[in-house]
């Protein structure tokens, strides 16, 4: 699913062996629309950071964002998932109305993902979300970006696929996260968000931890087309 690239951090690995023998090094998102948050707060930052899945590749990297630095070594071995149709034909129903940049997470322990994210800025964007959608196309999930820190709720009403959603403030840190199901019929659930967030990303139910949008993790959005 999406076309996310994760980096693990590296692990160093010291072998002691016969003499002559030499040591190897293995490389170790009136009634609230769907899928949006109800009532926003006071100003604040609008630096936020992000990032996706596919290719695991086990070896030492090192990236800057705003939040979080680590050091990078050589990448030995990578694997390639695969990437659904940006079509609504064969794969399903896609976002449509969306541009998608690029994103990426870090974690704490320095896996860095390399995200693409359909992006939702404005109200009518955020009140459409996800609705009727099948399938996330190219990308990894859905940004929701507030102009400032927000609080309130999602729900899922006419959103068709099980979800999950992480929410980060303004300097792109992890503040919560949780699945919603699906809801075609009143009356919906409501789920309260955390205070003060900025972003909310959405993704297929269970992909968060893939995607590296766990807790501790930080986001960065890029900006500029997904690669």
């Amino acid at each position: 699913m999406g076309r996310a690239t994760c980096v693990a951090a590296a692990v160093a690995v010291v072998l002691v062996g016969c003499a002559d023998a030499p040591a190897s090094q293995p490389a170790a998102e009136p009634e609230p629309p769907a899928t949006v948050a109800t009532t926003e707060t006071t100003a604040a930052t609008q630096s936020v950071a992000t990032s996706g899945t596919a290719t695991t590749v086990g070896a030492a990297t090192t990236t800057a964002s705003t939040t979080l630095t680590t050091t990078s070594t050589t990448a030995t071995t990578s694997t390639t998932a695969s990437t659904p149709s940006s079509t609504s034909s064969a794969a399903g129903v896609v976002p449509e109305g969306f541009a998608s940049i690029a994103a990426r997470s870090t974690e704490p322990d320095g896996t860095v993902c390399e995200l693409c994210l359909w992006i939702a800025e404005d109200g009518e964007q955020r009140a459409r979300g996800l609705m009727g959608v099948t399938d996330l196309g190219p990308a990894d999930g859905m940004a929701f970006v507030y102009p400032t820190p927000t609080t309130g709720a999602f729900w899922m009403k006419n959103t068709l696929m099980p979800l999950s959603i992480a929410f980060f403030d303004g300097d792109g840190r992890h503040l919560d996260a949780f699945d919603m199901e699906p809801c075609t019929a009143d009356p919906c659930e409501r789920y309260p968000t955390p205070s003060g967030f900025v972003v909310a990303v959405e993704v297929a139910q269970g992909d968060l931890e893939r995607l590296s949008l766990v807790p501790g993790a930080t986001l960065e959005l890029l900006g500029g087309e997904c690669p």
